[in-house]
């Protein structure tokens, strides 16, 4: 014995009226079927829950890929630092005899490490698979 069924007659957009009909023709279902499936997943009390929990498995995921964005520009700022840190400390200011000879070698120097840095970028390794397995980025209560 099938359910009683109550008929509706409503107008849609012209654009949404092609959507129904070429899915149900992809579907090989009628466009009632698909009225009757939609509404009822719309007006379902159990359909609200469903997108949250979605859209919660997507904020989620997208959470995790910003806290490893955050992590990675960390460590770049931290290698960055400690470079210049070294680097200052280490290299003492230069007499005005050696400063032009310096400053060619420099820009040669810097040529190399453009081109090395390319090469780095392009093929690898990258500094973050060099460093131990034993670190994770953490999770910083400092964030939020």
């Amino acid at each position: 014995m099938t359910a009683k069924r109550i008929k509706h007659t409503f107008r849609l957009p012209p654009d949404l009226s092609k959507q129904l009909a070429d899915y149900a023709a992809r579907k090989r279902v009628s466009q009632a079927q698909l009225v009757e499936a939609a509404l009822a997943s719309f007006l379902s009390p159990d359909g609200s829950e469903r997108l949250e929990a979605a859209f919660t498995r997507r904020l989620d995921r997208l959470t995790r890929q910003a806290d490893r964005i955050a992590w990675h520009t960390e460590l770049g700022n931290e290698a960055i630092a400690l470079f210049v840190r070294f680097w200052l400390t280490n290299n003492a200011p230069l007499p005005d005899a050696a400063l032009a000879a310096a400053q060619a070698m420099g820009r040669e120097r810097y040529q190399g490490f453009v081109e090395a840095l390319s090469r780095r970028m392009e093929l690898g390794p990258r500094l973050g698979s060099e460093l131990s397995v034993d670190v994770d980025p953490p999770n910083d209560s400092r964030d939020g």
